[in-house]
């Protein structure tokens, strides 16, 4: 294998064939050629991804066609930004301008600031109990968890990755399900298991590259003026796998399996593509079986290259096996559209990789979610995702971001939909350990239930039914 030195004078400041004095800095993604498998660039700091894959970050323009033509370059593209779906930012200007008087006049009324990576507590001691909130997760209720948990309540060796802002994982609900690498003795400082990430107990945090994902949440009335993320992480957890049965809070839709937590967007909402990609491959190379991914952007840059790093690591993920569920998106400016016709459909949810399981918002009215994309070819079906009772940071409940000073927030969003196709997903993994993952996709859009706001809208032409999910 070939080691190529790529060395980029400084005076050459091109971009794109043009002239530039712009001394702006680079943040590309490069994949190798057959046959090299690294890549330095003078002056520039070069991570590797994968394989084939690296992360350039360089002090200056460099000249994209001289890159591309360098042999031990087969392509180049920018190392996209990728946020969260959901923003609950005020963009009306005389109520953010109201909001920013009444703030500066009242700091007390922001909450204390949260501070990050607190210690990550012991698995508890097992509890029993109903679960006391139980009754306020319409969505639970509605798709049938309890028929479908005669069957099973998920196996302990199931993992879910919930790719997101991180986990609250000091969550009384979320802490008896939390994935433990059994290969890394804690906080040794030691890479025990030889997978390149020291103590990494519960997860990742590719955000702040150590081994605390916490969910870095925004202060409500911060979010409001500024944006980002309101817990975001915490909510789809609690989706997925909040623990059922220890007469706390909520249950999740496989309150048995194991949640891993991996954070790769920040407290302002963004992330970038190379955390996305390490962190789907840190999923697939550490035993998750499915990952969540309620995140993506509103297409891709027209004009620009694809985002084909990004492609390759869901391509990653197929090959391995693991699932890929991801939110089918919520439209531009809050109105839905079709993946399949609009210029810019969803991203990865209309990717066309087979792994991937896209997820629509439904209301308890069976409604489509005025804010849902859809796609009768790359949507695949519909879950709850309208005012979505879940768990929140700080040991909390809610189906409500914010309602304060006229402005109310509910939790709604393709990104609570998804984690309750995660969620069936592991269930029914966990009761037929045999199937193959194309038998598990197969099984939840062959039995979702049939309603009028799917129909032609998406590949199933209806919802998720774990009940007729676990019988099927």
């Amino acid at each position: 294998m070939k080691k190529m030195a790529l060395y980029v004078a400084s005076a050459i400041l091109v971009l794109s064939g043009v002239a530039s004095a712009s001394s702006q800095k680079q943040d590309l993604l490069i994949k190798l050629a057959p046959g090299f498998v690294e890549l330095e660039i003078q002056g520039a700091k070069v991570e590797k991804l994968s394989e084939s894959w690296v992360r350039v970050q360089a002090p200056r323009r460099m000249s994209l066609q001289s890159l591309e033509k360098n042999p031990a370059i087969e392509y180049v593209q920018p190392n996209y930004k990728i946020s969260l779906l959901e923003d609950y930012k005020i963009e009306d200007p005389l109520r953010r301008a109201a909001l920013a008087k009444m703030l500066s006049r009242n700091p007390q009324l922001r909450a204390a600031a949260r501070q990050d990576n607190p210690a990550i507590p012991d698995a508890p001691q097992p509890a029993t109990g109903a679960d006391p909130l139980f009754s306020k997760q319409w969505g639970m209720l509605d798709i049938g968890v309890v028929d479908g948990w005669k069957v099973t309540k998920g196996n302990p060796e199931m993992i879910v990755a919930v790719i997101d802002t991180g986990v609250d994982y000091t969550h009384e609900d979320l802490l008896p399900n939390l994935w433990r690498n059994a290969g890394e003795i804690p906080d040794n400082g030691i890479d025990d298991d030889g997978n390149g990430y020291i103590d990494d107990v519960i997860g990742w945090d590719f955000v702040t590259n150590d081994n605390k994902p916490y969910d870095l949440a925004v202060d409500s009335l911060d979010g409001l003026f500024k944006g980002g993320n309101p817990g975001h992480g915490t909510h789809c957890a609690g989706n997925v796998a909040a623990r059922g049965d220890n007469g706390k809070g909520i249950a999740g839709v496989a309150p048995n399996v194991k949640i891993m937590s991996l954070r790769f967007i920040g407290m302002t909402g963004g992330g970038t593509t190379a955390d996305a990609i390490k962190s789907i491959r840190y999923a697939v190379d550490n035993g998750a079986k499915i990952m969540n991914n309620s995140w993506g952007s509103e297409g891709e840059e027209p004009g620009a290259p694809e985002n084909q790093a990004l492609r390759d690591a869901v391509q990653y993920a197929q090959d391995k096996g693991v699932l890929f569920i991801a939110a089918a998106g919520n439209g531009h400016k809050g109105v839905g559209y079709d993946n399949d016709t609009d210029k810019l459909p969803a991203y990865p949810a209309s990717y066309d990789h087979d792994i991937i399981i896209s997820v629509a918002a439904l209301d308890s009215n069976d409604r489509l979610g005025s804010f849902s994309n859809w796609g009768q070819k790359s949507v695949d079906i519909g879950a709850p995702g309208v005012k979505v009772y879940s768990t929140t940071v700080a040991q909390s409940y809610s189906d409500t971001v914010i309602d304060k000073f006229g402005f109310k927030a509910t939790w709604d969003g393709t990104s609570m939909a998804a984690p309750h196709v995660a969620g069936a997903a592991a269930l029914y993994w966990s009761a037929h350990p045999e199937k193959s993952w194309q038998d598990v996709k197969a099984a939840i859009i062959g039995s979702a239930r049939k309603i009028n706001a799917l129909d032609r809208k998406s590949v199933s032409g209806g919802k998720l039914d774990v009940k007729a999910l676990m019988s099927y």
